[in-house]
């Protein structure tokens, strides 16, 4: 009966995580087939149809759902399915005695077209071969003949109930060979060891992709950082705040190699993060196997550290120097637009000087007319006036048209000069004009 509590809605999605990555149990001798298939974020409804077929094929019931792992019997063949961030693992395990460990893998008891219609690109893809203590140990030239005369890493692990070797390069078959022999492993810290070693490799091609990116990324950052120092000493050399012109020429260029720094960084940044959080599974990993040196033999960890180590720090180096030019872009920008706003600022105090120049120029011809415009005025004003007194004079009024309008001529131009002054001084004190 459950407890009358109102439950999280993920708390079983968490419960369910922990045992997400899990190990099956490993009981020598047994040979493990494992397949890493890079499918993207977006790839896992595929893989489940393309697992699902699988079942299909061996008459297994098909699972109501499948989340984030799966494990089956497929006849005397174990399956787990495990779904990645970015990929999809395929672990077979057969348990049975062998005389080659690596001759007859597990895949090649798996349907042929099932394989070739697996989604994705396969990024690793191992065998291998867990031997039981009482079978008998092999020499230096029968272990370097199992891995093709390459040359061998190897270890003690889990302080020494184990000991493990491989030369992690791809074979004839396709596959990468790890052999383990075990001298007092349970079945759990077997299936656990192999799951680290199978882990380890697959995080490892994964981590490793980065590093092509990085390297085509770094073309085309020293490019950018060429072109962008060009661009910073041509500023250098413009004359102070120039016309506008060359500024707004290089604001746009500018800002174009701005754009494709962000462009870049957007396209890699996400692959170097990921590089990143491998590497230190794989560390991880590489730690709990607990490893002790086998005398003649490179370690697992400091072959993977040689090789690995200098990988992730070209990534990690491309991606500060991504930021870096990315953040003297921004800074060369800020600066260039503060430079042409300066520019356009000073051009606009210009043009204003030059429209209070003529506004001023324009009131000053005005003032000079003034006088033209008040002798006009008053001229018509006596004209008018002296046509009214020579009506007057016509219908019998006593006075001299002539001398009154003589008279009358400098009290109308008065008239005339000073209504022009007030209406001028109306305007100024409304605003129209300004001295």
């Amino acid at each position: 009966m459950p407890l009358p509590f109102k439950e999280h809605p993920l708390r079983h999605q968490g419960i369910a995580e922990l045992h997400a990555r899990t190990y099956e149990p490993l009981h020598a001798p047994e040979r493990v087939s494992h397949l890493a298939s890079l499918c993207g974020e977006k790839g896992s409804g595929r893989n489940v149809r393309h697992l699902r077929r699988l079942l299909e094929h061996y008459g297994l019931p098909q699972p109501e759902m499948i989340d984030q792992y799966y494990s089956a019997r497929l006849g005397d063949i174990r399956l787990r399915w495990e779904r990645h961030t970015e990929f999809v693992t395929y672990t077979f395990s057969k348990q049975g005695a062998f005389v080659h460990p690596f001759a007859y893998p597990v895949l090649n008891e798996l349907p042929r077209d099932w394989l070739a219609e697996m989604p994705g690109e396969v990024v690793a893809a191992v065998s291998l071969a867990l031997e039981s203590r009482d079978m008998p140990e092999r020499s230096s030239e029968e272990l370097s003949e199992l891995f093709a005369g390459n040359v061998i890493i190897g270890s003690e692990v889990v302080n020494g109930a184990a000991l493990a070797w491989s030369d992690l390069r791809i074979h004839s078959d396709g596959c990468s060979r790890i052999l383990l022999r075990d001298r007092g492993l349970s079945d759990n810290q077997a299936g656990r060891s192999a799951k680290r070693f199978l882990e380890i490799n697959s995080y490892r091609a994964m981590a490793l992709l980065g590093l092509p990116v990085a390297r085509e990324a770094n073309g085309c950052l020293s490019n950018a950082d060429r072109r962008l120092v060009e661009v910073a000493a041509r500023m250098a050399d413009e004359d102070a705040f120039g016309s506008g012109v060359p500024d707004a020429e290089l604001l746009a260029e500018l800002t174009t190699l701005a754009a494709e720094i962000e462009t870049l960084a957007a396209r890699t940044s996400s692959r170097f993060d990921a590089s990143r959080a491998y590497y230190k599974v794989i560390q991880q990993r590489l730690e709990e196997l607990r490893q002790r040196r086998i005398e003649g033999l490179q370690t697992f960890s400091e072959f993977l550290d040689a090789r690995l180590a200098p990988a992730i720090a070209t990534c990690e180096s491309t991606a500060r120097r991504q930021q870096n030019l990315a953040e003297r872009a921004a800074r060369l920008t800020s600066l260039l637009r503060a430079r042409v706003e300066v520019g356009l600022q000073k051009q606009n105090q210009n043009l204003l000087e030059s429209m209070n120049r003529r506004a001023q120029l324009q009131l000053r011809l005005q003032e000079t007319v003034e006088g033209l415009s008040v002798i006009a005025i008053g001229y018509y004003g006596v004209g008018l006036v002296g046509y009214l007194l020579k009506g007057l004079e016509a219908h019998g009024l006593p006075l001299d048209a002539t001398y009154t309008t003589g008279l009358a001529a400098p009290v109308i131009v008065g008239a005339a000069w000073l209504g022009i002054r007030r209406m001028k001084a109306r305007l100024h004190k409304q605003g129209y004009f300004n001295d």
